[in-house]
């Protein structure tokens, strides 16, 4: 573990670091560049328990021995409090960050071989909520969670961080547009579940007494909620039955909700 300490912000070797918070960026630089973010030791050390390799670390000296296992053969890059928040634009509180190799991505059939119940996230663009559904994913049973080609980066690093690291658990991957995806599920097994506000819904609790052996949970966008083309694909339309004149729930909510109905 070789230990370099940087004391200047515009040091070319802490470029992967620099100007985390210009979120759109770092959308178009991590994938592009095979890379992405983990946050905190217990963050990098279940990318690390998956397989995902780190290409540096950024750590404060405080924290220094916390990182000491996780690195490999990595550098691990030590600075000072103020040169950290000068080259990642906020108060790096959680110890450490690390520059991580982007693993190349399974296909769909090797992510839902055997799963009973995935949860589909078609075009969901705040990385909160997807990080929020990759954990109720992984708290209440899913096997899989497929996302879209326009959903939010799993691997963005606030995706990470809510996730609590689940997203490190989970088999997920990206699934092609609904043309194509729709036979792809339907090939593995999987009946299509689509949880949406529509005239004729399934009510969960139904959906769920007699739920088909395998299901895959389409949920979608925050705004206008799941594609006509995703809809047409569906083969059974669901609503969650809402009280007090509410109509919906946030879509990570809506999910814990419904995998939790279906596990």
């Amino acid at each position: 573990m070789p230990v370099i300490r940087i004391d200047d912000p515009d040091d070319s070797r802490l470029s992967d670091y620099r100007d985390l918070t210009d979120v759109a960026l770092r959308r178009v630089l991590e994938p592009a560049g095979g890379l992405y973010i983990a946050e905190s030791a217990k963050v990098i050390a279940r990318a690390r328990a998956a397989g995902h390799r780190p290409r540096s670390v950024l750590v404060q000296e405080k924290w220094l021995a916390d990182v000491a296992d996780l690195a490999g053969d990595a550098p691990v890059f030590v600075v000072s409090d103020a040169v950290a928040e000068a080259l990642t634009g906020y108060a790096v509180h959680r110890g450490a960050l690390a520059s991580m190799h982007r693993p190349a991505p399974a296909s769909v059939a090797e992510v839902v071989a055997g799963a009973r119940l995935v949860l589909v996230l078609e075009d969901i663009v705040d990385h909160t909520n997807v990080g929020a559904a990759f954990r109720a994913a992984a708290g209440l049973g899913a096997d899989a969670v497929l996302v879209s080609e326009r959903c939010a980066d799993p691997l963005y690093r606030r995706s990470v961080r809510v996730s609590m690291g689940t997203v490190f658990q989970v088999p997920w991957t990206r699934l092609p547009a609904w043309p194509e995806a729709a036979p792809l599920l339907r090939e593995a097994g999987l009946h299509l579940a689509a949880l949406a506000l529509a005239e004729g819904a399934v009510p969960l609790d139904d959906f769920a007494a007699a739920r088909p052996d395998r299901v895959a949970l389409l949920m979608g966008t925050e705004g206008d909620g799941l594609t006509r083309r995703a809809l047409a694909a569906a083969d059974s339309i669901v609503t969650i039955p809402m009280a007090g004149g509410v109509d919906s729930l946030n879509v990570a909510a809506a999910a814990a909700v419904a995998l939790w109905a279906l596990r």
